[in-house]
């Protein structure tokens, strides 16, 4: 009775051990129950056969699309057991079936594939009981459909040994895997479930801790190789439902990392091969038809086999449910990072670097997919906010700046990108778009002109590493000295730094003579310095680059109707308005136009530069936004982006100097593509040079009273269509001289002289009206004092 019970005893610690996968325990349990129990060697032959193979797997760990070929010493010892315990048929059933699934596991490893085959159709494997099995053995279940998953597809297709099944035979290698990975899940749950009820059951005492289960090579193979034979057979939409399945699956510690690295898998599916018309939602049935799938393989999106148990799944009241891929992949996306950043790894020491290699990994493709599904629905400040989190990873670690900074920069969060820039600088300092990005948030809406100036600077410093981008570098100096030059109050400061601004254009245009952009800005800053006759042909040679930059047509009509060209510049106004119709704004609403004008005169101005996106290449590539959103009516910024020219050359033909060239597309353009606006607030109007350039006698103006006058005017939309209208007006006869109207090309110092002699006019006229007043007066008292007088006398 004694032996009876020991021997109980002993079986039920036998059984813990191999649930818990406890297997260096197994010889001395398997010694005193021989001891104890003379008939049960049966059972101790199989156990100690279980122990070495299991055993042997974790020292000798299969390796993913290869199994080792050829006997192995302990693999012998493995097999003189296993067959020991089959040959004698005193084992019970139960025991037999279990010998035979190892003997199968062991013919696998061994690279016999028909031998364990063969042992499995002995088995019955879908005779198996899963309600009320032991935990070990719903292990053993699981591997034993792995395993004859991957024997069907080592095997040559028309063997002898897969005759009766060869015609579906891809069908029945995704059920193994797919019954596999449900068991699997169901032990992985037992199991954790068990080893939490012994550690609430265990005394007080300290004692050993349970070490945390394992997913070995095979039970990982039936959880992750059916939605990738579903993916290859492009069957996406059961691929999907096997990965929603899976995630549905009640959580245990084992099956984390496996469940971050299916929900990134699932949420890069959802962004890149699912559109919002082929998607369903996880609690709908998949659609019979999906344009997901491919035409040519005809296959079912449901279960062709049914479990007697099932994993154990979340369900629950007022649970969310996404309704579209978007919400999905982004709530998939949420809940990798969460678990991406609990387990980081963060430790320095040379014995945790692979593994924090790895966590940086598995975090930095979480984000660049966050990156990319925040960036659709525009939601850059959640964008920010999480790559915040991620810093914890981000040590010495470029990208991971790289990303944070851009996202601030779109969230609007600019002070904190330049500082986040600066780190990126000191990480890689011979990229030259790194400064270069620092120096547009500087000029734009920060305006912090100072620092902008060092970060040109250092592209300049570069000298040869900076290779094409020294040109936009000098671009980028110009721009800081032209606003430095507006800020300041001094007229010698404002001379010094025009001339060192059309220095770096001129730098800029020498460097880089197919930059449109370069031209432009080079025209510009010598139309302030009024030397029309040299922008007009810089400007001409900018609109030959990119013959559709509005902001070339905007200074060539203004330089035309400086020069009295009125009806050229009309038709490029007429031409650039059919083409641009947002930078048209319809003044009869409240006030006139010129009120409307004079009051944005303090108006953000646009100003470009190159956007630099590729630093190995030097390409340049025009922002999402301005391709795919397209410009709203009477919107107050002018649009970027190239665009086909069908009638523009015909009408550019009377333009004088012009040579107007079809633009098919933007990459049969020899010239950059344009770059997003960068914003700079209109402080201060440029400030004017302390002498003018010879100009022709036509150009000086006659006075009227159009325009009030406003120092200079940036190119707004309101502006726009101020110069629209004195353009026309001047080429109706009326003349105008208001230097506001248009760019301060004419010339103030004349405009002044004309007010000069006005007031010179009414004074002679008031003094006039005195001295014939007085003159008159003096009269009167002479008649008076002669009348009294004679009265008197």
């Amino acid at each position: 009775m004694t032996a009876r019970k020991s021997g109980s005893r002993l079986e039920t610690e036998i059984e813990r051990c191999r649930s818990e996968a406890q297997w260096d325990k197994i010889p001395e349990l398997v010694r005193q129950l021989s001891a104890k129990l003379i008939s049960n060697d049966d059972l101790g032959e199989l156990l100690l056969g279980e122990a070495k193979l299991q055993q042997y797997l974790k020292e000798n760990p299969i390796k993913q699309g290869a199994s080792p070929r050829g006997n192995r010493p302990r693999l012998v010892e493995v097999r003189k057991h296993l067959t020991a315990a089959l040959d004698r048929g005193n084992l019970k059933p139960d025991y037999m079936q279990e010998a035979s699934l190892l003997m199968a596991k062991l013919s696998y490893v061994e690279g016999d594939h028909r031998e364990a085959l063969s042992q499995y159709s002995r088995v019955n494997l879908d005779q198996l009981q899963l309600v009320g099995t032991p935990v070990y053995r719903l292990s053993m279940i699981a591997e034993a459909y792995a395993t004859k998953g991957l024997c069907l597809e080592k095997i040559p297709f028309g063997s002898p040994a897969l005759s009766n099944r060869s015609v579906d035979r891809d069908q029945e290698i995704i059920t193994c895997y797919e019954k596999s990975g449900d068991i699997a899940l169901i032990y992985l749950q037992e199991a954790e479930k068990a080893i939490s009820a012994g550690m609430q059951n265990r005394s007080p005492k300290p004692g050993p801790v349970a070490q945390e289960q394992e997913l070995g090579y095979f039970l990982e193979t039936g959880l992750q190789r059916a939605h990738v034979i579903h993916f290859k057979n492009g069957n996406l939409t059961r691929g999907v439902g096997r990965f929603r399945e899976i995630l549905r699956a009640v959580e245990t510690r084992t099956t984390q990392n496996l469940r971050m690295t299916i929900a990134r898998q699932l949420a890069e599916i959802l962004l890149r091969g699912m559109c919002d018309q082929s998607y369903w939602s996880p609690l709908e049935d998949p659609p019979h038809h999906s344009p997901l799938d491919d035409p040519l393989r005809q296959t079912s999106h449901t279960k062709d086999y049914a479990l007697s148990r099932r994993p154990r799944i979340y369900s629950g009241e007022n649970l969310f449910c996404p309704q579209e891929n978007t919400e999905e992949a982004l709530l998939l996306l949420l809940i990798s990072e969460s678990m991406a950043n609990r387990d980081a790894v963060l430790s320095r020491i040379p014995e945790h670097n692979n593994d924090r290699i790895i966590s940086l990994q598995s975090a930095s493709v979480v984000y660049d997919l966050l990156t990319i599904a925040l960036g659709r629905r525009g939601q850059y400040e959640m964008l920010s906010e999480c790559l915040e989190r991620a810093m914890k990873f981000a040590f010495e670690e470029f990208h991971l700046w790289y990303q944070l900074a851009l996202s601030l920069m779109a969230a609007g969060k600019s002070a904190r990108a330049v500082k986040v820039l600066k780190e990126c600088i000191r990480l890689k300092p011979d990229d030259p778009t790194i400064p270069l990005l620092a120096v547009k948030l500087c000029i734009g809406n920060l305006h912090w002109l100072e620092e902008g100036e060092r970060f040109a600077q250092m592209v300049l410093d570069m000298g040869e590493k900076a290779a094409e981008f020294r040109a936009k570098g000098y671009l980028a100096v110009g721009l800081v000295y032209s606003l430095r030059a507006t800020d300041a109050s001094l007229r010698g400061m404002q001379e010094e730094y025009q001339k060192k601004a059309l220095g770096a254009f001129q730098r800029a245009q020498s460097l880089s003579p197919t930059d449109h952009l370069a031209a432009f800005y080079l025209a510009l800053q010598l139309a302030v310095s009024r030397q029309i006759p040299e922008a007009l042909g810089y400007v001409r040679q900018a609109l030959q680059l990119q013959g559709d930059d509005v902001h070339c047509l905007h200074l060539l009509a203004l330089l035309l109707s400086a020069q009295k060209h009125y009806h050229d510049a009309l038709n490029i106004v007429e031409m650039a308005l059919s083409e641009y119709p947002e930078n048209f704004v319809d003044s009869g609403r409240g006030s006139s136009l010129l009120d409307r004008a004079i009051a944005d005169r303090r108006q953000l101005n646009a100003m470009t530069l190159p956007d630099f996106s590729d630093p190995e290449t030097g390409e340049a590539h025009p922002p999402p936004e301005c391709t795919q959103a397209p410009p709203t009516k009477g919107a107050d910024s002018m649009r970027q982006s190239q665009i086909t020219v069908v009638h523009w050359p015909t009408r550019l033909k009377s333009v004088p100097g012009i040579q107007p060239r079809l633009h098919t597309s933007s990459s049969s353009s020899g010239a950059e593509p344009v770059s997003p606006l960068f914003f700079v607030p209109a402080l201060y109007a440029p400030p004017l040079p302390s002498h003018t350039s010879k100009a022709e006698p036509s150009l000086k103006p006659t006075g009227h009273a159009f325009c009030d006058h406003a120092l200079h005017r940036r190119p707004s939309s309101t502006s726009n269509t101020l110069w629209r209208v004195c353009v026309v007006i001047q080429s109706h006869g009326v003349v105008c001289s208001s230097p506001a109207c248009c760019l301060p090309l004419t010339t103030r110092t004349e405009t002044n002289d004309l007010f000069t002699h006005l007031q010179v006019c009414v004074c002679v006229c008031v003094c006039v009206c005195v001295c014939v007043c007085v003159c008159v007066c003096v009269c009167v008292c002479v008649c008076v004092c002669v009348c009294v007088w004679a009265v008197v006398a």
